[in-house]
């Protein structure tokens, strides 16, 4: 087993709104090990994101943390400020959703990579510069001690989004998070922004946490899968168990909706994702669920271990697993 970089335990994010408070993240347990890539996966509002924003300190004031979040045994949670600046970008990075909006438009691609290890490291600014054409060439933007020098608007989607990997890996993080990294861009840009990294966690040996709602993505690349559902984990196991022998109804909808050869129709999970300012009780799922039973409707389910998975569902022993990928 590789040492455990990032463990986080009890994990609660509630906002409080003009209707009342909700929580968004409820009770998440999850593990990251060194050079491992983790698919956390589920519709829009799971808490996917809302969880590695809270890991990184980067919620607004008005969330309320609690729980535990050690990197490489330092504690996050109740950090101060001047604690967080120092863990961020130095052994925790991430690759936000929206490329653009995460690069400052009016400096230079390659000062903003710069900016980035001087904040880490004791670099002239002739060496942050060298070093800044030396990722750009890492995670493969052509001609790279020309484009450091442009801004972002003249790159396209696809490299800028190059570029804030660069931006990501510049001191070499115990632990990426890439969040959709590759929403908006085509099949092929997306296939290439998933080799860079794969490149950069095989180069570094960086662990890789990568969300996503696409389950395409996941089989692609990632080693272990975290699927999440109304702020809490509801499966979670290797990718080869979870893909071949799903247990939870929500993970079995979920594949059982992508589009195969030969299947004619897809067919769809049923209903809506809750209302998280008022969650159903019991299993949030059962509102949706084909399998529900009156006992799903009681208490949360805790996960439990089923073969090589560990499944949030008091009924998982009892469905056929044929159900899902007929």
């Amino acid at each position: 087993m590789s040492e455990k970089i990032l463990e986080i335990r009890n994990l609660h994010v509630t906002f409080e709104t003009p209707s009342g408070p909700l929580e968004a993240v409820r009770g998440v347990d999850l593990d990251v090990s060194a050079g491992e890539l983790l698919g956390v996966v589920g519709e829009s509002g799971s808490g996917k994101s809302v969880t590695f924003l809270a890991t990184m300190g980067l919620l607004p004031t008005r969330a309320k943390v609690t729980g535990s979040v050690l990197l490489a045994g330092e504690q996050l949670i109740g950090a101060s400020p001047k604690q967080m600046r120092s863990v961020r970008g130095r052994l925790l990075s991430m690759i936000f959703q929206d490329p653009l909006s995460a690069l400052n438009p009016v400096h230079r691609i390659g000062n903003q990579i710069a900016e980035m290890l001087q904040s880490h490291q004791s670099l002239t600014n002739r060496e942050a510069e060298t070093r800044a054409v030396e990722l750009l060439d890492i995670v493969g933007i052509p001609q790279p001690n020309d484009r450091s020098k442009q801004f972002p608007h003249e790159f396209s989607g696809g490299m800028r989004q190059r570029v804030v990997i660069a931006i990501a890996i510049a001191n070499n993080p115990k632990v990426l998070i890439a969040d959709e990294p590759t929403t908006a861009l085509d099949v092929t840009v997306q296939a290439q922004i998933l080799e860079v990294i794969e490149r950069v966690q095989e180069r570094f040996g960086t662990a890789v946490v990568l969300i996503t709602h696409d389950l395409g993505v996941i089989a692609r690349v990632a080693d272990r899968v975290n699927v999440m559902y109304a702020g809490r984990n509801v499966e979670q196991g290797t990718i080869d168990s979870l893909f071949d022998h799903p247990s939870h109804p929500y993970t079995r909808g979920l594949l059982a909706s992508l589009p195969r050869p030969g299947k004619q129709r897809l067919k769809p999970i049923t209903g809506f994702p809750p209302n998280m300012l008022n969650p159903p009780k019991g299993c949030a799922f059962h509102t949706r669920c084909e399998f529900a039973a009156e006992i799903c409707k009681l208490d949360l389910p805790e996960l439990q271990t089923f073969g090589d998975l560990q499944t949030a569902c008091v009924r998982a022993k009892e469905l056929p697993r044929a159900e899902v990928l007929s």
